[in-house]
């Protein structure tokens, strides 16, 4: 992602990266004894004792279903165990930490011999007894995690020892079980740490990808910034964006300077720097320098400057391009070069459409290769560019490319395909008895316990929406074959991976979408992320914005990078009056209130009119045809409108809007408007969306009260992309039936006439006239 190289002139020696302790701490609890864990029963009665939060601390509560536990964890057989990560930021130290354990566990347990173990980074935390008088009832105990096993990565993993027979027993019998909820509650206490004033950290403080919380980073202006100021901004919070990835990202704006009295935050001014408890120089050129927040000891202030705005933007991009090279605490850009201009589709996050893909280039080494008889799926995420059109296409191919180690006799191995928890294949495993290779392949199995397997598939297009997150899930199972009473031994020696070379391919499908569609801009920021660095977009802001509008620019451009994995480097900042000018780009039009001209001039072209506080707009039915709304089909969008709707408001209510730019056919505008200027946040948080959203947006038209968004769909449609010369024929042909036998007739008489006269001519040499 790096243009070039950033040669940078250090102002100030970098001093140690190691961090300074904060000067008061909380005293550490006891680790647990059998002691203080309390019986099971009186497991509602927390055992470790509220300390007081140390300066500067906090305290906060995560379930296990938040660190990636989707489903309650099963424990099985002998030795059952599953795990959670979590992590600590690493401008924080742990000083206490509490499970909630909610759990359940079999009546078959032994009490004696049977327990459940939670264990951090390995190690034992605490030891949970099973008597016979709870089991097979919910239960509920909080058990003390030692701060020293805590780090900043770290995993949690609850392990069941369970028995059931003081004789020969079948460690994967069905009476072996526990259940641990993911509604436990893992309740954290940390202090502050004060990191060094170094550049070299970015992005620490003010993203740190330990924490799994949404990232809240104010932007402070000296004023109202212009144009140049707010591409140097939106190069920043876009990079912020990407990095906060699932968490999503806000930036809230000041523009009178002010900076927060807690935390961390980013400055973007020209000049100099003298009030707030600030002493920085007037910058002599591009220069990004970090400092201490005035106002709160444990926080940082990024602080971008230059002598103008041109010198902003390359000091920001030097930030969001070149940050590995930055040192110390002020470091002076002396040259930067020009970036490598992108081509469109070429998102580093999108799966790449024009070669076969190796799976390699999607996962590590380390996630491709399991362990065990019945070892966790191997994840390989991946995003399609949302615009793939997939007509007359039978699906994606996946050349798949396996290793397994055959066992001698077995009957249900096998390798299961999955997409987003669908199934789509399961691949049987042959033992080394049905595999037939004799004495070599046991020669051979001795030097290598896997053999090598290819088998070509095609993914089915209607479980691949271009519009999401997609997860190829490969999980093998092993039969696990039973030798009888007191000989069965688990012996964990199976191993099972994917290679690396195995690909999947997109190259055969085209680009080409029904527009407006709010779901692939919500979604994957389509069509403005066609082009990664934005170079084809323009936000055009009123003359008049304020904070709430920043706000909102610069949180969306976050979005955005969310979906491509790159800064938006290339955007452009306009104001209404330079409309004219972007004809050849898409448009994201943010307004609030009445202050925007564009929406005026342009009323006739919306699919909806906007009158004060009234609502209205013409509907079709493409909103309840989800197999033509799920699968780009930009038939289905030429539908007449079914009724229209209009409503009124006198609340905050927020409206995104989809439609073709007036200014050049083809190319899109989207406007997020509010009837007052604190409900653009409104549109922010749907965006980023969760559990509190249940409805995304889609649709050419969005409606936003609240936490309830309503999608709606209105009849003028346009197309983005090409199907080439043949497949726009065939398309055209296909919407348009009628016109197949209207040619038909036309090539039959065209065929006719010629025999027709041929005949005749030949009928008269023949009679002689």
């Amino acid at each position: 992602m790096l243009a070039g190289a950033l040669p940078l002139q250090a102002t100030q020696a970098a001093p140690p990266r190691a961090a300074v302790p904060a000067p008061a701490a909380a005293p550490v609890p006891v680790a647990p004894t059998a002691a203080t864990i309390p019986a099971v029963g009186a497991a509602a009665t927390p055992v470790i004792a509220r300390v007081d939060l140390p300066e500067g601390g906090r305290r906060y509560s995560v379930t296990l279903k938040q660190l990636g536990a989707r489903i309650p964890m099963v424990l099985r057989g002998i030795e059952g165990s599953s795990a959670v990560p979590f992590a600590i930021r690493a401008d924080e130290v742990v000083s206490s930490a509490k499970l909630t354990l909610k759990y359940a566990y079999s009546p078959a347990l032994l009490a004696d011999l049977s327990h459940i173990n939670v264990m951090v980074n390995g190690e034992v935390a605490a030891t949970v007894p099973v008597p016979k008088v709870a089991a097979g009832t919910n239960q509920e105990i909080t058990v003390d995690l030692p701060p020293p096993l805590i780090t900043q990565f770290n995993t949690l993993n609850i392990q069941l020892i369970g028995h059931y027979t003081m004789e020969c027993e079948d460690p994967l019998h069905t009476s072996l079980w526990a259940n641990i909820s993911n509604r436990s509650v893992l309740e954290v206490t940390v202090s502050p740490l004060a990191l060094v004033n170094d550049l070299s950290i970015l992005p620490l403080p003010f993203f740190d990808r330990r924490d799994a919380s949404q990232l809240r980073l104010p932007f402070i202006f000296n004023s109202a910034p212009d144009n140049g100021t707010l591409e140097a901004a939106g190069a920043l919070s876009s990079w912020f964006g990407g990095l906060a990835t699932y968490r999503g990202a806000k930036f809230p704006v000041s523009t009178t300077g002010e900076i927060p009295t807690k935390g961390n935050a980013v400055i973007v001014a020209t000049g100099a720097l003298q009030s707030a408890g600030i002493d920085v120089p007037a910058p002599n050129g591009p220069t990004v320098t970090i400092v201490p927040n005035p106002n709160d000891q444990f926080g940082k202030l990024l602080i971008v400057g230059g002598r103008d705005a041109k010198e902003l933007k390359q000091a920001a991009l030097a930030v969001v391009t070149g940050n590995k090279t930055l040192t110390g605490q002020r470091a002076v850009i002396t040259q930067l070069l020009e970036l490598e201009k992108r081509v469109p589709y070429d998102a580093p996050n999108w799966l790449r459409s024009d070669r076969p893909v190796k799976l390699g280039e999607l996962a590590t080494p380390e996630t491709l290769n399991v362990t065990g008889f019945s070892p966790r799926p191997i994840a390989i995420d991946m995003r399609l560019p949302p615009d793939l059109f997939g007509w007359r296409e039978k699906g994606v191919p996946l050349n798949l490319k396996y290793r397994y180690t055959p066992q001698p006799i077995s009957t249900n191995s096998s390798l299961t395909v999955g997409l987003n928890d669908q199934f789509i294949k399961s691949i049987h495993l042959p033992s080394v008895a049905r595999l037939g290779g004799g004495e070599g392949l046991l020669e051979r199995l001795k030097s290598d316990s896997s053999i090598p397997v290819t088998d070509q598939m095609v993914i089915p297009l209607q479980i691949m929406n271009p519009r999401s997150q997609l997860q190829l899930q490969l999980r093998y199972q092993y039969d696990y074959i039973k030798q009888g009473e007191c000989r069965d031994v688990i012996i964990d020696n199976v191993r099972g991976a994917i290679e690396p070379d195995s690909t999947i391919d997109i190259s055969s499908f085209s680009h080409y979408i029904a527009m407006p569609n709010l779901g692939v801009f919500n979604d994957s920021g389509f069509p403005f992320t066609k082009m990664a660095d934005l170079s084809q977009t323009a936000v055009v802001l009123p003359n008049n914005a304020g904070p709430a509008e920043f706000s909102a620019y610069l949180s969306v451009l976050g979005r955005f990078s969310e979906s491509t994995g790159y800064p938006a480097t290339a955007v452009t900042v306009a104001r209404p009056d330079q409309a004219p000018t972007l004809a050849d780009k898409d448009l994201l039009v943010i307004a609030s209130g009445d202050n925007q001209p564009l929406l005026k001039q342009w009323a006739k072209q919306l699919p909806m009119s906007l009158d004060g506080p009234g609502r209205r707009f013409e509907l079709s039915d493409l909103i309840y045809r989800t197999w033509n709304w799920l699968m780009p089909n930009p038939r289905a969008a030429v539908d007449q409108a079914r009724n229209s709707v209009s409503f009124t408001t006198d609340g905050a209510s927020v409206v995104l809007v989809g439609f073709e730019s007036p200014l050049q056919a083809g190319r899109s505008v989207v406007a997020i408007s509010s009837s007052r200027p604190e409900g653009l946040e409104e549109a922010v948080n749907a965006m980023i969306g969760g559990e509190e959203y249940p409805q995304t947006i889609q649709g050419s038209v969005a409606v936003i009260r609240d936490k309830q968004v309503d999608s709606l769909v209105a009849d003028q449609t346009y197309a983005v992309g090409s199907l080439g010369l043949v497949g726009t024929v065939q398309w055209y042909m296909s919407r348009h039936p009628w016109l197949v036998v209207l040619l038909g007739i036309l090539g039959i008489a065209l065929l006719c006439v010629p025999i027709y006269l041929a005949l005749r001519a030949r009928a008269r040499q023949r009679l002689g006239s």
